[in-house]
């Protein structure tokens, strides 16, 4: 009978559920197709792990500020946005080294050099597994266009010619004829980096500063400015807040990420896209030579072996060709890998798009090309931001916020700027 009783016992045992024996947290704030894309991958990977281990879901719109302070392993955020996610900096694990220690593969030498360009460390090395990132871009509202007078099918090349379309667009009632997000990154970093004059330089000494007033940044803050004053530019944050703004159809020329043309395009808003515009009267100047940013998968230090090994397998799975088909069909964000972009063209997605996206990925990085992610670049550009409100306050000219921002960053021995090694 006790025999039975065992056997009975053991029967139960082996129906009942599997429980996980490691779960971790993943906080993001996507929406939309981004997020229900995220939700269903998240699935599939806990699908394959049989029980043995889980990936949980934290939208940060719906956690309560106790939630908000108890820290995730994971975070799919721009790291300049770690207050808002977590109410405080935390420390990250740079990803290189979560694989090394869980004996994944997964290294920069896979990735497009560009896209390991905006998340590895001075030597290279990945801190961030880069799946949110775009290139800067303009979009202009077509049925705005049409309203002033413009060609729809005609995107301004030049910010001269942004200036001329403004003014069409405003003289036409359009109250929002040009706006922008994220500004520090579009208006300063790319600007610089498109007409070949670097934020930051390595002297010859070894100590590297900010150059951030240099001719072409004052010309273009004080463009800018202008029209600010005569309401053909409007600002609305130092972040995404121009987003919303674009997507309900109040602006009509927009600057910013590119990933924000599927979500357009999905609103049936009628969308064009075009590359940044630059200033052809400066010379060398390079309108393609843009730097990826934005959203990366990042490692919060302070967590146990086991579940820095269910991250590890985590960002291998996210790797994935097929899913990363999945991931850049369903967010528009960039893909990461060259394998990505050949799984990407055997499902029809348009081999022109890819072709370009792939030549401008796949250039070196410059010695000097852009500052590594860390508390240095989060801190240049709140710097840069809160100057540029000074701006916007008609409490400073452009160079004289642009003079002292530079001195802030350099000034901050808290903050030293990182840049890659030479030879990179």
């Amino acid at each position: 009978m006790l025999r039975m009783g065992w056997m009975l016992l053991f029967s139960i045992a082996l129906a009942m559920p599997a429980q996980a024996s490691e779960e971790i947290f993943l906080r993001h704030a996507l929406t939309g197709k981004a997020q229900d894309a995220l939700a269903t991958l998240v699935l599939r990977f806990n699908d394959e792990q049989k029980g043995k281990a889980k990936v949980a879901l934290q939208d940060l719109r719906d956690i309560d500020e106790l939630t908000r302070q108890r820290l995730p392993l994971l975070a799919l955020l721009d790291a300049d946005d770690s207050t808002e996610f977590f109410g405080t900096r935390p420390r990250f694990k740079p990803l290189y080294q979560v694989l090394a220690e869980s004996r994944e593969k997964p290294n920069a030498k896979q990735f497009f050099p560009l896209i390991a360009d905006a998340v590895d460390d001075p030597i290279g090395r990945l801190q961030a597994l880069p799946l949110g990132l775009s290139l800067p871009v303009l979009m202009w509202n077509k049925a705005l266009y049409r309203k002033a007078g413009l060609d729809p099918e005609k995107a301004p090349k030049t910010w001269w010619e942004v200036q001329a379309h403004a003014g069409s667009l405003f003289d036409a009632g359009v109250k929002c004829p040009v706006t922008s997000s994220r500004f520090a990154w579009v208006h300063l970093e790319n600007l610089s980096a498109q007409h070949g004059e670097p934020i930051a330089v390595r002297e010859k000494d070894g100590v590297t500063k900010s150059v951030l007033n240099r001719l072409i940044d004052v010309k273009h803050i004080a463009l800018l400015t202008s029209w600010y004053k005569s309401s053909y530019f409007q600002y609305f944050g130092p972040g995404s807040e121009s987003d919303r703004q674009f997507i309900s159809g109040k602006c009509a020329i927009f600057t910013g990420e590119s990933s924000l043309y599927a979500e357009a395009k999905h609103s049936g808003m009628a969308v064009g896209v075009a590359e940044l515009p630059y200033y052809d009267d400066v010379r060398g100047a390079t309108p393609s030579k843009v730097l990826p940013d934005g959203a990366a998968l990042w490692v919060l230090a302070g967590h146990k072996k086991a579940e820095y090994q269910i991250a590890a397998r985590f960002a291998s799975f996210m790797l994935r060709p097929q899913v990363q088909v999945e991931w850049v069909r369903a967010t528009g964000y960039l893909p990461m890998t060259p394998a990505a972009v050949e799984a990407l063209k055997r499902v029809g997605v348009a081999p022109t798009l890819l072709d370009a996206a792939t030549r401008r990925l796949s250039e070196r990085p410059t010695a000097t090309g852009r500052v590594k992610h860390g508390d240095n670049l989060t801190r240049i550009r709140e710097i840069l931001n809160e100057e540029m409100a000074s701006v916007w306050a008609n409490t400073k000219p452009a160079k004289e916020a642009l003079d002292s921002a530079m001195h802030r960053v350099n000034d901050s021995q808290a903050f030293p700027i990182a840049l890659p090694q030479s030879g990179r």
